[in-house]
């Protein structure tokens, strides 16, 4: 970690459903204090564990900067596990183990118009990076998702930016709609920047995009993390060139030529 980086317990101040169906579907956003963390870049993620977890589960979580201010950090956690579940189920004043920031995080490019595609929980950085850019409209969302839209915080981003679009794929036959908007989307933004978040299969797919279109993009990979510091080799992903990269430390961001992100990598 770089000296701006903190690894310290911090009280929990409040876990709150993301919207009136959030607890439902098991969305929630988790504000904490600040442990120290210095200014990040969207992009970004902590680890975290809770006290609660004491001996299962055994590895912290690795979560996006949702929103950093100096006093606060909020994060956006999908309960889909139990460590998730765990987190989820915390109570104001629980203390928690929190490291970073950590990784690299999304370009910046402020005048030129620049695209953020966010699949499901691959929209929380996206809250960061608009809140802290210079020029918000000349950024532009699009949003897939599977849960109600109230149940993420498209609203917060969708306030901010230029142009923000939601797609809701409530079956296996809303996916070639989804796609094709993707299509248009990345063929019409080929000339700006392309930001891109979210499960592996929608990755793979923008950065088939981009490739088709000579897109400038970069991919946030939400790769599975045991330390985030590089110390356990638990999170490798393979490059252009057929040899491994560690995502907590070179990543979570990589531009789409970086990396092989191929359906048989």
């Amino acid at each position: 970690m770089g000296k701006e980086s903190a690894c310290r317990d911090v009280k929990l101040l409040s876990v709150a459903p993301c919207g009136p169906e959030g607890a439902a579907h098991g969305c929630y956003l988790l504000e904490l204090e600040n442990p120290g963390l210095g200014p990040a870049v969207a992009g970004q993620f902590v680890m975290v564990r809770p006290e609660r977890f004491g001996q299962n589960p055994v590895w912290p979580r690795p979560f996006s900067i949702c929103r950093l201010t100096s006093a606060t950090l909020t994060l956006f956690v999908q309960a889909c596990g139990r460590g998730t579940d765990i987190l989820c189920g915390l109570a104001a004043g629980d203390r928690v183990t929190v490291w970073g920031p950590l990784g690299q995080g999304f370009a910046l490019a402020p005048q030129t118009p620049t695209v953020m595609l966010a699949g499901g929980v691959g929209i929380a950085p996206f809250v960061e990076y608009a809140a802290t850019h210079p020029a918000p409209s000349n950024l532009s969302l699009v949003f897939g998702h599977r849960q109600p839209l109230s149940c993420y915080p498209f609203d917060a981003l969708a306030e901010i930016v230029g142009r923000a679009e939601a797609f809701c794929e409530k079956s296996p036959e809303d996916l070639p709609a989804f796609i094709e908007l993707l299509d248009k989307t990345v063929a019409a933004a080929a000339a700006g920047l392309i930001l891109a978040c979210g499960p592996r299969p929608f990755l793979l797919t923008v950065a088939r995009l981009a490739r088709k279109y000579s897109a400038r993009a970069q991919v946030s990979l939400e790769n599975r993390m045991a330390c985030g510091v590089g110390g356990c080799l638990g999170c490798v992903e393979k490059n252009a060139l057929g040899a491994y990269v560690q995502t907590c430390t070179e990543g979570p961001v990589f531009w789409v030529e970086e990396l092989a992100l191929a359906e048989d990598a």
